[in-house]
């Protein structure tokens, strides 16, 4: 089976996505959606003159010229806390006690904050005089009514879900985060926390691939770990795709490989293709459409760094354009090796590094086989070696994508 390149496989992939459909959902559901257009304030922001401190509203000119050695001292006709929508007009020679975020009287052009007085209640005494404006936030001095707060594509955190609701909206169109699942295959697996017999290992790889959906905005479910049986192995895949997005299982897919359950399940369907990708880790692949609603299923080889790196690669950006957003593989950036790396001849090389961002250099790590699961957490990049290069010595320049 001849191989296919990185880029190629993942265009096939993308073409055969179409992105969620849009939905409107409650401000308090929004987190980590997909804004589905640009958001523009409707009103200004703050929406009134409003003080910024603790203190008292006052007419600037009232205070030209005090000092703790000469204050000014001014009679105290009211007090306006947050919230309190009475109108109150300054008389000059006056001054208002004010709370930080209370209405602005009509008339007052400076806020002396309190640490600058007596903190009377009656009168006031000021040692320190205010110029017009001070400590004074203006009526849409953060936003103005037809200002952008947000464009569409904007994924919503907490900063833009505060936004959103300063601004009054408590319901937004998205697109939803995609609904994943998860399932590892293989006889050899048993539960962490569980006890250990030779020949089985603890399952990390759907733990891994659950907490990578996660960080790429999706909502998880990790389903049970699947035995070596087809049948059974085809029946959690159907049963998942009916509730799901997107399907991630790992293991059960080598090249020739007598007990390669996912494919052996798969094949049946016929709308599933398993290749080769000119990549290490992680050359057995497999993609298709499965289910009544078409739902994307990545068949991701079973040692741990070829399922992780598969995941970056060619579910991640899946994942993105699921929710609107262009196929970005993460942040990448230029290095320079701090030790020499290989790769072998034909293949495109995901080796495991730790980026210094300081000297701007990457080192490769030690331990670069696939099933070297130790070492990929000590990684935050994996370094690029293009296909026809089989060795680059210290100090080369090279790709590098960013892990989180």
């Amino acid at each position: 089976m001849a191989m296919q390149s990185v880029d190629s496989y993942l265009n096939e992939i993308i073409a055969a996505i179409t992105p969620l459909p849009l939905t409107d959902v409650p401000l308090t559901e929004a987190d980590g959606t997909v804004l589905a257009a640009d958001t523009t304030a409707e009103w200004p922001l703050p929406g009134f003159d409003n003080s910024a401190m603790d203190g008292y509203a006052a007419i600037a000119a009232d205070t030209a010229g005090a000092s703790a050695g000469n204050p000014v001292t001014l009679p105290v006709d009211a007090e306006v806390a947050a919230g309190d929508t009475t109108a109150h007009t300054l008389t000059p020679g006056h001054c208002i006690k004010i709370m930080t975020g209370a209405l602005l009287p009509d008339g007052a052009d400076a806020v002396i904050p309190v640490e600058w007085t007596d903190d009377g209640r009656q009168t006031v005494v000021i040692t320190q005089p205010a110029g017009p404006g001070h400590a004074i936030r203006r009526a849409g001095d953060d936003a103005k009514p037809g200002d952008l707060l947000l464009p569409g594509g904007t994924r919503l955190g907490p900063a833009q879900i505060g936004v959103l609701a300063a601004a009054g909206h408590g319901v937004v169109r998205v697109r939803r985060r995609p609904r994943v699942t998860v399932i590892s295959t293989g006889n050899e697996l048993a539960e962490p926390g569980s006890p250990l017999v030779p020949g089985r290992i603890w399952d990390s790889n759907s733990y891994m691939l659950a907490s990578a959906a996660r960080q790429a905005g999706c909502e998880t479910t990790r389903y049970p770990t699947q035995r070596d049986e087809p049948a059974a192995v085809l029946a959690a895949i159907e049963h998942a795709a009916a509730t799901s997005d997107l399907l991630v299982t790992s293991g059960g897919v080598s090249m020739g490989g007598e007990h390669d359950v996912v494919k052996a399940a798969l094949t049946r369907l016929g709308t599933v293709t398993f290749r080769k990708v000119a990549m290490q880790p992680g050359m057995p692949q497999g993609f298709g459409l499965i289910g009544a609603n078409g739902t994307p299923i990545f068949t991701l080889p079973g040692n741990p760094v070829s399922a992780f790196v598969s995941f970056c690669l060619f579910v991640a950006p899946t994942a993105r354009v699921l929710q609107g957003l262009p196929a970005q593989q993460g942040a990448r950036r230029q290095a320079r090796l701090a030790g020499p790396a290989s790769s072998p001849d034909g293949k495109r090389s995901f080796l495991r590094g730790i980026l210094d961002r300081g000297t701007g250099s990457v080192m490769p790590l030690t331990g670069q086989n696939s099933h070297q699961i130790a070492s990929l957490a000590r990684a935050d990049a994996l370094i690029v070696i293009p296909e026809p290069v089989t060795s680059l010595p210290a100090g080369e320049l090279v790709e590098v994508l960013e892990l989180k």
